[in-house]
């Protein structure tokens, strides 16, 4: 990324960002982190990865991995328990998700309000649907879409679901150089007339 924002401060606001028993979130320089997520003990955000507006990635019982490319959109909430939690390289994890303890593989996306639960593994370029539930132990295959809740129904991508998995990393890899550049904190909105 062109312009990385690391910290709140380059907006004029704090960033939460905490360490926890003494293990401290490392973040690349190139990776995005909106000012109002929080980033709290053992949290590794790699090259290129963005967090988005809201979301809460917490590491204080094991670690948690956000490789290359990857983005955790807004308002999605990211533990993990006495393990490692990854999302991996250009994978997707939507809005208001919760994935807690458990492996989402390369380039997969994790559809909005969906849920991902403890030592389940969500296998390379395959699609969670939004709002399904991966229960507890599941493993899903690779480059399919897994649907319900809890989620046992799984099909081949489809032309559509294979697009989103294509190319939603990259579109998130833009947009998030697109926020590093232009937001800015406003004292006061603008009033209509």
């Amino acid at each position: 990324m062109s312009s990385p924002r690391l910290s709140g401060a380059d907006y004029g606001v704090p960033m939460p960002m905490f360490a926890f028993e003494g293990k401290r979130p490392s973040v690349h320089p190139e990776a995005w982190i909106a000012p109002t997520a929080t980033l709290i003990g053992d949290v590794v955000v790699e090259k290129g990865a963005s967090i988005w507006y809201g979301v809460v990635v917490r590491a204080d019982f094991g670690r948690i991995v956000i490789r290359e490319g990857a983005n955790v959109q807004d308002n999605s909430v990211l533990h993990v328990n006495d393990g490692v939690c990854e999302v991996g390289r250009n994978a997707t994890v939507g809005h208001s998700c919760i994935v807690h303890d458990c492996t989402v593989g390369e380039q997969a996306l994790i559809g909005n309000a969906a849920t991902v639960l403890d030592q389940s593994t969500i296998g390379a370029r395959t699609l969670v649907a939004a709002g399904a539930t991966v229960t507890p132990g599941t493993e899903v295959p690779s480059e399919v879409v897994a649907m319900g809740s809890p989620a046992k129904k799984f099909v081949p991508l489809t032309d559509s679901a294979r697009a989103w998995v294509d190319h939603n990393a990259a579109i998130y890899q833009e947009l998030a150089r697109r926020h590093a550049d232009a937001i800015e904190p406003i004292d006061e909105p603008d009033r209509p007339e």
